[in-house]
């Protein structure tokens, strides 16, 4: 996947909107779609990439279409490298790379992408799961690993970038998880 100066999302409560929204934010601007799709519970997540001001361009035109369909959007420059491989569940961890673990859960998936990003730039933190909508109702969850102290800091960004929002469900650390708690991911 190229690495893109900006990214920008859009969570919307309607599927037909979401296409026409989609279709028209690659009118407005030079962007890339990411992600594109249905997600539970009847929702429509776009998720793009491109230079800054394309993103923010293709975010706008979304936001003026949306009228009340927009459940939750975000625009981030220079998204951290880790969001994606944890996004796209492609990070596997090796059994000395498990640390304490860090939980955010969240209403919306923009809102978890927000604190995953937020917390993988706080802290030194591994992002091994970023999980959105599907089975989930339609909420966000991060998983993270680490140091006590990192994932507690990293944990903490995440949790203020989504109760900025308000849009936390809860944040959660284990300092010693075990290892069948983990046992999918090793």
């Amino acid at each position: 996947m190229p690495v893109h100066q900006a990214v920008g999302v859009l969570e919307l409560s309607s599927i037909g909107v979401g296409y026409r929204i989609q279709d028209e934010m690659l009118k407005a601007a030079s962007i890339e779609i990411l992600l594109a799709r249905t997600i539970c519970s009847g929702k429509y997540f776009i998720v793009v990439g491109g230079g800054v001001s394309d993103v923010e361009t293709a975010i706008e035109t979304g936001l003026k279409l949306a009228d009340e369909a927009i459940i939750d959007h975000l625009m981030v420059a220079n998204v951290h490298e880790s969001v994606f491989p944890a996004l796209g569940q492609s990070v596997t961890l090796e059994p000395d790379q498990v640390g304490a673990l860090g939980i955010v859960e969240t209403f919306s998936c923009a809102s978890v992408l927000a604190g995953a990003d937020a917390a993988a730039k706080a802290a030194r933190v591994t992002l091994f799961r970023i999980h959105v909508a599907m089975a989930l109702g339609g909420k966000g969850l991060c998983l993270m690993t680490g140091t006590v102290a990192d994932v507690t800091a990293g944990v903490r960004a995440a949790a203020e970038e989504a109760r900025k929002r308000g849009l936390l469900v809860s944040e959660t650390v284990i300092a010693r998880p075990s290892r069948e708690l983990l046992g999918e991911y090793i």
